[in-house]
Parts: C-alpha cells; sequence; structure tokens
C-alpha cells in the first residue's frame, strides 16, 4: 500500500506514532522516525524497523527545520506528537496553555511548513494530523487539550484547500486510545466515558493507525480536508 513511499512520523517514539511506524514499514514505506529527544524508545524502535530517526522540540521552528533540512524527500508527513495536560478550567495555568498549543497545534504547523515546499515542487505529498473526538463541542474534555485538538480539525481544512490539488491534508479523531496518554490521565470519569462507548472499549494503538495510513495512502486521494473519527462510537453516546 506504501511501497517505497517515505514518510516521517513526528511523535514516533511510542503510543499511535509508533504503531503507525510498524504498520508503514509492513506496508513497504520507508519510515524516519521523530522523539524531542533521542531516546532509548527511540533508538529501539529504529532498529526494530531499520528507520532513520531525527530527534527535536517541536515547538521550536528552527530546530523542526534544521532536522527536516538533513533528510531530503518527504512525501508523507504524519503529525502525532502531542500532550495532554488534564487539569480543569480554573486549575491551567498560563503555561499549561502555552505548552498544550505549542506542542499541539505549533507542531503540527513548524513540521508542515517544513516540509511543504518541497511538497509542492514535487507536486505530491500527503499531511495526515492527530486531532481527537474530544476537539468536537459535543464531546469535549478538559479545555486546554479540547480546544488545541479543535484547533487541529480547522487547521486541516484550511491547509487542505490552500494546497490543493497536490498536497491532501487530512486527519484522523482517534477516542479512548490504549496509550501511556491515556494512562497518564486516567480517572473514574474516563472510565465511565470509555463504558458510554458503542463498542465498550479502547481501540489499540495499531486501529488507528490503519486509518492514518489508508489516508496516506493514494487509495484515498479524492479525500481532503476531513477529519475522521475514529472513536468506536462513543460520539453517538452524546
Amino acid at each position: 500500500m506504501l511501497e517505497n513511499k517515505i514518510i516521517l512520523i513526528a511523535g514516533s517514539s511510542r503510543g499511535i506514532g509508533a504503531a503507525t511506524a510498524r504498520l508503514a514499514k509492513s506496508y513497504g514505506a520507508q519510515v524516519i522516525l521523530h522523539g524531542k529527544t533521542e531516546s532509548e524508545a527511540l533508538r529501539n524502535l529504529a532498529s526494530e524497523i531499520d528507520a532513520k530517526y531525527i530527534a527535536c522540540d517541536i515547538s521550536d521552528e528552527n530546530q523542526v527545520f534544521a532536522e527536516i533540512k538533513k533528510l531530503g524527500k518527504i512525501e508523507i508527513l504524519v503529525n502525532s506528537a502531542g500532550i495532554n495536560i488534564s487539569k480543569p478550567f480554573q486549575e491551567l495555568t498560563n503555561e499549561d496553555w502555552l505548552d498544550t498549543f505549542k506542542t499541539n497545534v505549533f507542531g503540527t504547523v513548524n513540521f508542515s511548513k517544513a516540509v511543504i515546499p518541497g511538497m509542492l515542487e514535487r507536486e505530491y505529498g500527503r499531511i495526515i494530523n492527530i486531532s481527537s473526538v474530544k476537539g468536537y463541542p459535543n464531546t469535549s474534555g478538559r479545555a486546554a487539550y479540547a480546544s488545541s485538538k479543535g484547533s487541529i480539525t480547522t487547521l486541516t481544512a484550511s491547509l487542505a484547500k490552500e494546497f490543493a490539488p497536490h498536497i491532501l491534508v487530512n486527519a484522523v479523531a482517534p477516542g479512548f486510545v490504549e496509550t501511556d496518554m491515556t494512562l497518564g490521565t486516567w480517572s473514574k470519569r474516563i472510565q465511565n466515558q470509555i463504558d458510554q462507548t458503542s463498542l465498550g472499549r479502547m481501540a489499540s494503538p495499531e486501529e488507528i493507525a490503519e486509518v492514518i495510513l489508508f489516508l496516506a495512502s493514494d487509495r484515498s486521494r479524492y479525500i481532503t480536508g476531513q477529519t475522521i473519527l475514529v472513536d468506536g462510537g462513543y460520539s453517538l453516546s452524546k
């Protein structure tokens, strides 16, 4: 499905990003990994799937451009890096808001800005962003995270319109997924929400990765500007 395509996955040392990297490799892609630091997890995954990797702070535009400049051609970008500061609104500090948007929104902006010129030059590109079911008004969660993911949905549509027809830009909005991020924000409130999901369970990272890579492939060549909900029917309960 992705034979010899060059795919860069931002935030791929764990979770959905790591699952996407493994699956992309199995589909024949040349995978480039990314982590904020050159962690053991990043090095181990690179060795496991025989992939290159870069390390940089996605919120730092200069770092991102410098690293991507070393790579050459990028045909597919998956923006999967993100954080979730799960606090009630009144407890969120300005620093919490800034950290959330610097990573979840500006990280996506920085990586996209870095790869788009090459995609336009080659008249081919795919960008897949990670939003969230919590970015929708009827299912919104904690304010900072939900606002950042709502921004990703709007950003996706804006980029798709601006860079058509050569670059297709879409997003995936997962529901609850079995990742470190989910476990890090676990509470009785989260469990109750999972119990309300139509399928009665969380997704595996691999189930989200399948949808990401469908959008990355030429099988989706008539889809752009869309955010695909992959939430096990959670939004139907709202």
